[in-house]
């Protein structure tokens, strides 16, 4: 418990959730970074970033009506900013069970959504549970993101109505 504190609180262990978010709105004015992102029309692309302290961060670009689908990142904190374009966030403003469960049934009113136009972002504490949409029918979307700690797993859930349910768990290797 207590290395999960320090990276909440950021100690020496790691950045904070404010640092990696103030490390992602910088990174996104950078025009020249932003606009070197090769853009996909039929998929997401990407390029890993230097993030702070050890965090993993990454330059995503988004083509009109992509979306990650719902997923958390785990044990890790997190921010993102929309650097062009804009992207739209659902997430759940509840507390979910870590691990140990397939389905659950959420309560009523855990549901958020907010437009992240270009020099938006927000941070998110661990097991943060959300998808990110670009709903342009025609913009690309680009976004910096920063984890810490790096990626250890991606949980993929699937929803329909209020119900959510566990179908997949990545791990970095899955990604290569």
């Amino acid at each position: 418990m207590a290395a999960a504190s320090s990276v909440a609180s950021g100690t020496p262990a790691g950045p904070n959730v404010a640092e990696l978010l103030e490390f992602v709105r910088r990174t996104a004015q950078d025009a020249d970074l932003i606009a070197s992102l090769p853009l996909d029309p039929e998929g997401r692309t990407w390029v890993r970033l230097d993030g702070p302290g050890g965090s993993e961060a990454w330059l995503i670009g988004w083509p009109p009506g992509s979306g990650t689908g719902w997923h958390d990142h785990a044990e890790s904190i997190g921010a993102f900013t929309t650097a062009s374009g804009t992207l739209k966030e659902h997430s759940l403003a509840a507390r979910l069970p870590t691990d140990g469960w397939k389905t659950l049934e959420l309560s009523e009113g855990v549901d958020r959504s907010r437009q992240l136009p270009a020099g938006q972002g927000r941070a998110f504490g661990q097991h943060h549970v959300h998808e990110v949409l670009n709903e342009s029918a025609d913009q690309h979307a680009v976004s910096v993101h920063a984890y810490y700690p790096p990626l250890p797993r991606i949980r993929r859930y699937s929803r329909s109505g209020a119900v959510l349910r566990l179908e997949q768990t990545e791990r970095p290797e899955d990604w290569q």
